[in-house]
């Protein structure tokens, strides 16, 4: 069941603790990256289960780092869930697109959130 790595891509501190409370409160293990660049050398070294992205990063924006993702082999089967204040239908329409393997708003709604990640956890995985 739980205890697998999730890397959390997320700039705003509070979202950032939030999410991994809940998590680790789940029994996950957790990673943190403030930045797109600092998510991707991680999701290299570490290899988690799931990367949790944010899209409005400083820099580099969670679209862009999923690019840089898919095109590694090293990580390009690592599903990726966008989670992203931006709720408006063309937002969500443009994220998925992107190739995102899944999309949560915020605030999270941490039923539904843990629920989308142990979904995800489950799927079998490709790459």
């Amino acid at each position: 069941m739980a205890n697998e790595l999730i890397l959390i891509v997320e700039d705003n501190e509070k979202n950032r603790k939030l999410v991994r409370d809940v998590l680790q409160f789940k029994g996950y293990q957790t990673l943190e990256a403030e930045n797109a660049e600092d998510a991707i050398r991680l999701a290299q070294e570490s290899h988690p289960a799931l990367i949790l992205m944010d899209i409005q990063l400083p820099g580099m924006n969670g679209i862009e780092a999923l690019r840089h993702l898919r095109a590694d082999p090293r990580t390009k089967g690592i599903p990726v869930i966008a989670v992203t204040a931006s709720a408006m239908t063309h937002d969500r329409q443009k994220i998925m697109a992107a190739g995102f393997d899944g999309y949560q708003t915020k605030p999270i709604n941490v039923k539904s959130f843990l629920e989308a990640v142990r979904e995800m956890l489950d799927r079998p995985r490709s790459g």
